[in-house]
């Protein structure tokens, strides 16, 4: 009897607990708590403020595949079903590519011109793979040095004017370079210039530099980093680098990647 009502009691507890548990991710703020459906809305509607074209775009990227399908089975006589049922997952994913696509050009757009704008460029990394920190150091006239450890090593993105950042960033680059002296430290600056990585290419030349370290030692240089900045004081990123609808559109990025 006593085990009959702890059974109970234990089915009572996870129950509740589950309950609270479903409570939390329909009033969390947190894309990785949302359904798949709230997340596409969400990147949607924030996408859609900024580019007044993504609507048309998405219709015809869904609409596209389902005319391509049936033409295909007007063609074989047969199938309606079958190739009807293909072209609209076909055009659910072209129209959620779609929007991935111009979400991600809606935040460079936006953040484009403004103090700290490589911080929109460097949110488009997966954070699983890659973790950066906006502003380690800077300038009185706003140059800035920001930092992203992942699989390349240490990659340090400068922007501001090339003459004082070549100085900045020389000088971080012995610095990261003394606490990690066996791997590789990478230099970056971002702009439009000769020899600079642009705004748009930024995330992308990142991902592409050379693999040379697994996840623990990933985690390995991010403790050494950590000791650099244990000792130096932390410089505080301009106000409003990046517009309001960038960070929306940020934020919408998260929730297409979800979990």
């Amino acid at each position: 009897m006593a085990k009959s009502e702890a059974a109970k009691d234990l089915a009572a507890r996870q129950k509740a607990a589950r309950r609270a548990e479903k409570e939390r991710k329909r009033s969390s703020d947190d894309p990785r708590d949302w359904g798949w459906w709230k997340q596409i809305t969400y990147a949607y509607k924030a996408t859609a403020k900024i580019d007044k074209r993504l609507t048309p775009w998405m219709i015809g990227a869904f609409v596209a595949p389902i005319l391509v399908t049936v033409l295909i089975a007007a063609l074989l006589r047969g199938g309606w079903v079958l190739w009807i049922i293909t072209g609209v997952m076909a055009g659910l994913a072209l129209a959620v590519f779609v929007l991935t696509q111009r979400m991600k050009r809606a935040t460079l757009e936006q953040a484009r011109g403004q103090v700290g704008s490589a911080a929109a460029a460097l949110g488009m990394l997966n954070d699983k793979v890659w973790a950066h920190e906006l502003g380690i150091t800077g300038t009185r006239q706003q140059d800035l040095v920001h930092r992203v450890i992942g699989p390349a090593g240490v990659v340090l993105i400068g922007e501001g004017e090339p003459g004082r950042l070549k100085t900045l960033l020389a000088s971080e680059e012995r610095k990261h370079a003394q606490l990690i002296s066996d791997l590789p430290v990478w230099v970056v600056q971002m702009g439009d210039r000769e020899g600079q990585v642009s705004l748009d290419d930024l995330a992308k030349h990142i991902r592409k530099l050379p693999k040379s370290l697994d996840k623990y030692q990933v985690t390995e240089v991010t403790s050494r980093v950590k000791a650099l900045d244990a000792v130096r004081p932390r410089m505080a990123m301009p106000k409003g680098p990046i517009p309001t609808n960038a960070r929306q559109v940020k934020g919408s990025k998260r929730a297409l990647r979800g979990r």
